[in-house]
């Protein structure tokens, strides 16, 4: 009797220990636990010819999670997943269907409009926010898309500014145009080829290029020939523009040449050299003498070097989002939508605040390439040439 009771003791206390074991392992476990936190994605060219402008946008992103994720309290953690799409249509809807299987709550992105556009679709029927910094064509928020934002212009805007300038300072009368054939730079130059007569500029040829091509001299040869007082470059890109410019300057063509906001960033400057001096070109305007600026410039060059062109806009746009979670308590999509339509804030690129289409306003400006730096040069909101 005595050994029996001897064994049901021990067998109780195996199983009290074997049951407390097991559950300071869970608590353990529950206490180790990460926080769920919010994942935003962002959707650009991270290889190919357009990866300096793509590899900007995530890094424009990675910069605001860095500033806001201190901000985020418990809604945080921030993270990101960044998908490379190439610029190619179909591999932008196939990252974005990653995004959507990684549970990405918002995507910034894309970089070019012709792969914004297509990428858009599944993002809206997943109810995931997106907000473009760079891709400007019309019709990425004249669809009706309710989760769908811009935070760059637009290029019927900026097509107006480049047509101004192109009367009321070059004195222009008449014009010759070439493009990439892309959705962003076919639309641009067919805008200005449109809005051109209207301002008293006779049209002398709109040339199309293919992306990637090295040897623009067919073109150029017809451009020489034309005399145009103005040369529209409407191209993806700089590392495009580049080739071209100093193809340009070698021909000996002396006309004045207006390019876009693609082809700003630094490697214009880096790949053409002097053959990109004084060419103008528009692009939104921003103060960098702001403290939202210098915030961004601070914390994006400390990790990642000089801003690229749509660095400051992929910051707003990240930033935009994540002020919105805070302000709805959490990621539900139609509450940060609402959200969304409310913020008012100085970025780093300009005073953002979004339209109910999404839009958040333009703001061209003419710059120069100057001493190889960009430089404001003329404004089209009244006429007059940036001071000093």
């Amino acid at each position: 009797m005595k050994r029996a009771l001897t064994l049901i003791s021990t067998l109780l206390l195996v199983a009290f220990m074997a049951f407390g074991c097991g559950g300071e392992k869970k608590d353990e476990k529950k206490a180790e636990a990460p926080k769920a936190g919010i994942k935003i994605g962002t959707l650009s060219p991270l290889t190919g010819q357009y990866a300096a402008d793509g590899n900007d946008i995530k890094n424009g992103v990675l910069a605001a999670v860095e500033v806001m994720n201190a901000e985020m309290g418990p809604l945080g953690p921030v993270t990101v997943q960044a998908e490379d799409d190439a610029c190619d249509p179909r591999q932008a809807v196939a990252a974005a269907n990653k995004l959507i299987s990684e549970k990405v709550t918002a995507v910034v992105g894309a970089y070019c409009s012709s792969a914004t556009i297509p990428a858009s679709e599944p993002l809206m029927a997943a109810k995931i926010l997106m907000i473009t910094p760079a891709s400007t064509n019309e019709k990425v928020t004249e669809s009706g898309l309710k989760y769908m934002f811009r935070t760059c212009g637009r290029d019927d805007d900026q097509s107006k500014a480049a047509v101004k300038f192109a009367v009321e300072h070059l004195k222009a009368k008449t014009i010759y145009l070439v493009d990439d054939k892309t959705t962003y730079s076919q639309g641009l130059a067919d805008s200005v080829e449109k809005l051109a007569p209207g301002a008293g500029i006779k049209v002398l040829g709109h040339e199309h290029v293919n992306q990637g091509d090295k040897d623009y001299s067919a073109v150029l040869t017809k451009v020489k020939a034309a005399k145009p007082d103005v040369f529209y470059v409407s191209l993806q890109n700089s590392a495009s523009a580049a080739p071209m410019l100093i193809q340009v300057a070698r021909l000996g063509i002396k006309t004045k040449i207006l390019a876009q906001d693609a082809v700003y960033h630094p490697q214009l400057m880096e790949l053409a050299k002097d053959a990109a001096e004084g060419v103008y070109l528009t692009f939104g305007y921003t103060d960098k003498e702001t403290p939202a600026y210098k915030q961004f410039y601070d914390t994006y060059k400390a990790k990642f070097g000089e801003p690229g062109a749509y660095s400051a806009y992929a910051y707003d746009s990240a930033l935009a989002y994540l002020k919105a979670v805070k302000a709805a308590g959490g990621t539900d999509a139609d509450k940060v939508n609402a959200e969304m339509r409310k913020v008012d804030f100085a970025g780093a690129s300009k005073q953002i605040k979004y339209k109910e289409n999404g839009d958040s306003g333009s703001n061209y400006v003419i710059q120069v390439v100057k001493g190889g730096k960009f430089e404001n040069f003329w404004n089209p909101e009244n006429g007059q040439l940036f001071s000093k």
